[in-house]
C-alpha cells in the first residue's frame, strides 16, 4: 500500500488554473469536466490545524480529471515539472493503461504538463505521449524534453488564471481525424 506524505502545495497552482477554466467551461457550457479525488485513508491528523499529515492510498486512482466536452469523452492527468526535462516516472503505468482504454472506447486521453521555469503549459496527446513511452521501454530516455514539444500545442494561458486547453483539443481532434 502506498504512503502520502504532504508535499505543501506540489501541483496546487497548475490544478487552481484548470479547476477555474473548467468552471469557466461549464458556467459556459462549453464543457462538463470535474476533478477526480484521489481516495486516501489518513492516518496522522494534526490536531490543531486538523490537516492530514500521514495517509494510505486506498487504491491506485486513474487520472486527474474526467468529463465531457461538447459530446467527446476526455480524461487527462495534470503535471507540473520545474525543469525542460519531464521525467516518465511522473506518469504511473496505471495511469497508462487507464488512458489507453479510454482511447480504445472512443474517448481522448492527454496530459496537461506545466513548465514552471517557462510559466508555459503543453496539451500532450495520448498519441505523443504513447511515443515517448514506449521510446523508454525500448530502452530509450526515460524522459521527454521541453524542445520535443509541439509547440502548436502550447495552451494559452488567459488574465493570468484561465488554462484555455479546448484550443489544443480542436487540434489533437483534427490531427486525428485527417
Amino acid at each position: 500500500m502506498a504512503t502520502w506524505k504532504s508535499r505543501g502545495l506540489r501541483g496546487s497552482a497548475l490544478e487552481d488554473m484548470i479547476n477555474y477554466t473548467n468552471e469557466i467551461y461549464k458556467s459556459e457550457g462549453l464543457a462538463l469536466v470535474q476533478k477526480i479525488p484521489t481516495p486516501i485513508t489518513p492516518v496522522n491528523i494534526d490536531r490543531t490545524s486538523r490537516h492530514i499529515t500521514l495517509a494510505y492510498f486506498d487504491k491506485k486512482s486513474t487520472v486527474d480529471y474526467i468529463g465531457v466536452v461538447q459530446g467527446i469523452p476526455v480524461c487527462f492527468d495534470a503535471k507540473e515539472c520545474a525543469a525542460e526535462i519531464f521525467p516518465l516516472s511522473n506518469v504511473h503505468i496505471h495511469q497508462m493503461e487507464f488512458m489507453r482504454a479510454f482511447e480504445k472506447q472512443a474517448g481522448t486521453a492527454f496530459l496537461i504538463v506545466f513548465f514552471t521555469s517557462k510559466n508555459e503549459a503543453y496539451y500532450i496527446p495520448f498519441s505523443t505521449l504513447s511515443e515517448f513511452w514506449q521510446r523508454m521501454l525500448d530502452g530509450g530516455k526515460k524522459s521527454f524534453s521541453y524542445n520535443e514539444l509541439d509547440k502548436s500545442l502550447l495552451i494559452n494561458i488567459k488574465n493570468d488564471f484561465m488554462l484555455h486547453y479546448l484550443e489544443q483539443l480542436e487540434i489533437d481532434l483534427k490531427n486525428r481525424y485527417r
